[in-house]
């Protein structure tokens, strides 16, 4: 039995980058000029350019929006909620991004195996206790939830961001299982 020490990045066809829209495969390129690479999500969405664009339009008014939640923060949901989706690609993916934007070599790992122990705030420890029963009980979440969000400092707006988070990530983390999405190695020492 031979290994295969090259797999595929999905179970999917990826597409040429050459064959893409101009529009898809100028937002790659740039994402490439300022990482070094490609993310294989990229390629592997592309396949399809119209749900591609509307991922990452849904991805960019989430993720990189102003508000109470900070940069790190978002990508705190993302990794919880992606390890409880047992969401390798994210987990790895997000995982990276999350020690860059927290400047946090250990935050990530952290996270990613029991955010309950995790060097968080409480409040944070707060945010990912909801995003969590959002990907695992939705039909649970209950007036009790928001209180305590609430009472950590979080408006509606706060809270309506981290249930649309975990909600898009719910999506992505399906769609990168069923499709045998592999992380790319390069995001194995980002921010370490």
């Amino acid at each position: 039995m031979s290994e295969d020490l090259n797999p595929p990045i999905s179970r999917f066809a990826v597409p040429a980058l050459s064959s893409l829209p101009a529009d898809i495969r100028e937002r790659i390129e740039a994402v490439q000029e300022k990482s070094g690479f490609v993310p294989n999500v990229f390629l592997v969405l592309a396949r399809r350019p119209d749900e591609f664009r509307a991922f990452f339009a849904y991805h960019d008014a989430l993720m990189e929006k102003p508000g109470n939640l900070s940069k790190a923060e978002r990508e705190m949901i993302v990794v919880a909620t992606s390890a409880a989706n047992q969401c390798q690609y994210c987990v790895i993916a997000h995982g990276a991004i999350l020690r860059i934007r927290a400047k946090n070599p250990l935050i990530a790992d952290q996270i990613a195996i029991n955010y309950r122990k995790a060097d968080i705030t409480p409040r944070q420890k707060a945010m990912l206790d909801f995003a969590i029963k959002v990907s695992q009980a939705a039909y649970a979440v209950d007036e009790a939830d928001f209180q305590t969000l609430q009472t950590c400092g979080f408006d509606e707006e706060d809270i309506w961001d981290i249930m649309a988070i975990t909600g898009l990530f719910g999506f992505s983390n399906r769609m990168a299982n069923v499709a045998s999405m592999r992380p790319n190695d390069a995001f194995y020492m980002l921010g370490r």
